[in-house]
């Protein structure tokens, strides 16, 4: 399984699906491919996590 090319759909920036990766997503049972890169990805999970807030 080669490497991939692919474009974050946040920044249009190109990054790299390693070989790696793929058998991880593979091994968890993930049927899609990432859509954004790691930053992105680093970025949206942190908003999320931030827009949890503190309910009471």
């Amino acid at each position: 399984m080669p490497d991939k090319k692919i474009v974050c759909k946040d920044c249009g920036k190109e990054f790299i699906f390693s070989e790696g990766e793929q058998e991880f997503y593979k091994e968890k049972g993930f049927e899609n491919e990432p859509v954004r890169c790691p930053d992105c990805r680093r970025k949206r999970k942190q908003e999320r996590n931030n827009n949890r807030g503190f309910r009471r």
